[in-house]
């Protein structure tokens, strides 16, 4: 048979169709568990509170769009996507748009609000708690499965990378919601601790279980310094005492429990990143930073900028580069650009036992 330039043509796209699906398949995964400092937009298909589906939104974004980011801009998933050479980054679960190749890049199941403790975040009603979060989990490997198989599906998972931020959330939409909340009134803040502990490793364990082998954790950020606490329980702009009780006895208990972990698998699969310690160096100097200031949002309203959402209604900044937060509590896309900084490069100060750089490079060399 004469080969002619369509059948070229066709020979080619055959090649590159196939040279895309095993460059993809070889891609390291990267799979997403958490809440608002990670979703990327799975509460946009919710009915709850707890979205950021408007703008101002993702002014900063590519698009210039709000895709339910709860950033100016990029988020720490889609900055971490970038350092690790990924193609793109993973999608959202409830996105109709993740199917095919795409699946093989990986899958974000954070949802706005959710905590460690299923109780966490119940006045915004419909949100995807742990469980869910994990059960997605299965069914995307099982979606995974019926594209490459079994085995290497396993393979995919097992060489994946898994970022897990979770814990702010069960102290400010919990513990400290209200005054004298149910769970405040079943411990005190020392017992409160080891408990929310406790539950944290029983769901590291299911994502171990599930196959995950290189689980990045972030703590908590020094949760009493944010705008809207600020706003709240501050006087003189100084950081609400109690809530910086609570991450200074959540965080260091979280590393200490994932390298009991890490000991009882005989593993380094548990990665902590200190990510109080990578908020307070801008905290407490923005302008070494490059910040004009680390104490009022970008966009809000009221004093910090720190109470209720941002709207379209809200005070807006001109220059989001030079705030430390976006919004009453969450980084601006420059302050997420520097905490993964800290994660791919930082020193035991912020990463125990190895930044994500070291892992990445004896990853390779496996």
């Amino acid at each position: 048979m004469a080969i002619t330039s369509s059948t070229t043509s066709i020979i080619f796209s055959i090649f590159l169709i196939l040279g895309v699906a095993i460059s993809q398949t070889e891609a390291r995964a990267f799979f997403i568990f958490g809440d608002s400092l990670v979703d990327s937009g799975n509460n946009n298909y919710l009915a709850t509170t707890a979205r950021a589906d408007s703008p101002p939104y993702g002014i900063d974004f590519p698009t210039r769009r709000a895709t339910g980011r709860f950033s100016n801009g990029l988020n720490i998933p889609d900055i971490i996507s970038q350092q690790i050479g990924a193609s793109e980054s993973p999608l959202p679960y409830l996105s109709p748009f993740l199917n095919g190749q795409r699946l093989l890049v990986g899958a974000n199941f954070a949802s706005a609000g959710i905590g460690i403790l299923n109780d966490t975040g119940i006045q915004f009603v419909n949100i995807i708690r742990m469980p869910q979060q994990l059960e997605y989990f299965r069914q995307h490997q099982s979606r995974v499965s019926a594209l490459i198989g079994a085995a290497n599906t396993q393979r995919l998972v097992n060489q994946a990378l898994v970022l897990m931020t979770l814990g702010g959330n069960d102290f400010v939409n919990n513990y400290y919601l209200v005054p004298n909340s149910a769970r405040s009134r079943q411990y005190n803040l020392q017992d409160y601790v080891p408990f929310i502990i406790s539950e944290y490793r029983k769901i590291l364990l299911r994502v171990y279980d599930f196959g995950a082998r290189r689980v990045l954790v972030t703590g908590t950020g020094p949760l009493g310094c944010v705008p809207a606490e600020l706003a709240q329980r501050s006087r003189n702009g100084e950081c609400a005492v109690e809530l910086q009780q609570a991450a200074a006895l959540f965080n260091p208990q979280l590393t200490q429990m994932l390298q009991d972990l890490n000991s009882q698998l005989g593993s380094n699969v548990f990665i902590a990143a200190n990510t109080q310690a990578m908020h307070i160096d801008f905290i407490n100097n923005p302008q070494a930073y490059g910040f004009i200031t680390s104490k009022v949002a970008c966009c809000g309203q009221g004093p910090y900028n720190g109470l209720g959402l941002c709207t379209p209604l809200s005070n807006l900044c001109a220059n989001r580069d030079v705030y430390a937060f976006w919004d009453p509590f969450h980084p601006s896309e420059r302050a997420n650009k520097i905490i993964v900084q800290r994660i791919m490069t930082g020193s035991s100060e912020y990463m125990t036992p190895m930044n994500l750089s070291t892992i990445l490079a004896m990853d390779s060399e496996a």
